[in-house]
């Protein structure tokens, strides 16, 4: 994420997530100057552009929550004020998966307010090779400079590219697709949990991005088809009876886009 931050020249911030950590340790806090008889704010980090929550499912719910309005609302709410954050702003996660032991489950309500999940296993063996072969060489990932990384946007420029990816068609018949999906969640025999409302908002979004991305003014069921597994997989709670039949989150999504009639182009 550092890499990210820096090719779009924003602040990037990191909270490593411990089970002893606090909400103020998120947001930030008040503090009392006694030579001035004032409160000043002490903001938390949080208030940059690019935010890695590392091992996010290490910390207790109730401070899994402190990042819930900053997600939603892009602000936080501090003794009563309530602060804007910089703008643009992203938060990015990350989950151990092997270690269980000292972690928490993330409530429903913030994996809803992830747009995506990406699963990231090993990389192939060349790149693995490569890698080897590099840090051998003397390569070390945590010196961009050294690198060469250099901001190829700024903050501008990538709140214009938000803009104008929201001017991306989508043909009411497509609006009609995206709702079928997330109603066929809600229906599924094997889903205790569908999506919610804003993961239709948030599969319109990535739909208008792929097509951004691709060139296009206009998007297509195409589009829906592939951000849709990375959109909604996360939002969906399979009931325990199907995961004991090896049914997953994915398996359900990728059913329910084989059986949602998509309409003609």
């Amino acid at each position: 994420m550092r890499v990210i931050s820096r090719l779009l020249g924003v602040a990037y911030g990191r909270i490593q997530f411990t089970p002893d950590l606090m909400p103020s340790d998120v947001v930030g806090t008040t503090v009392f100057d006694q030579r001035s008889a004032t409160f000043s704010l002490r903001r938390g980090p949080v208030f940059c552009n690019v935010l890695l929550a590392d091992e996010i499912n290490r910390t207790p719910p109730k401070t899994q929550a402190a990042l819930l309005e900053a997600m939603e609302e892009r602000s936080v709410t501090i003794d009563g004020t309530t602060y804007e954050l910089p703008a643009p702003f992203l938060v990015c996660a990350t989950q151990n998966p092997v270690e269980f032991e000292g972690t928490y489950p993330l409530p429903e309500a913030q994996l809803d307010r992830f747009l995506v999940r990406v699963r990231t296993g090993y990389p192939s063996p060349a790149d693995e090779r490569a890698l080897i072969a590099r840090a051998v060489a003397g390569f070390d990932a945590r010196n961009l400079d050294a690198m060469g990384v250099d901001a190829v946007v700024d903050a501008a420029e990538l709140l214009a590219a938000q803009r104008a990816v929201r001017t991306i068609h989508v043909a009411e018949s497509l609006q009609g697709y995206v709702y079928n999906i997330i109603a066929a969640t809600r229906s599924s025999a094997d889903v205790a949990l569908g999506a919610s409302p804003r993961a239709a908002l948030g599969l319109i979004v990535a739909t208008q991005s792929a097509a951004y991305l691709d060139g296009r003014s206009f998007a297509t069921p195409d589009d829906v088809k592939n951000v849709a597994p990375l959109v909604l997989a996360h939002r969906i709670i399979v009931r325990p009876e199907a995961e004991l039949d090896g049914t997953s989150a994915d398996a359900v999504i990728a059913q329910i886009l084989a059986s949602v009639r998509a309409p003609e182009e």
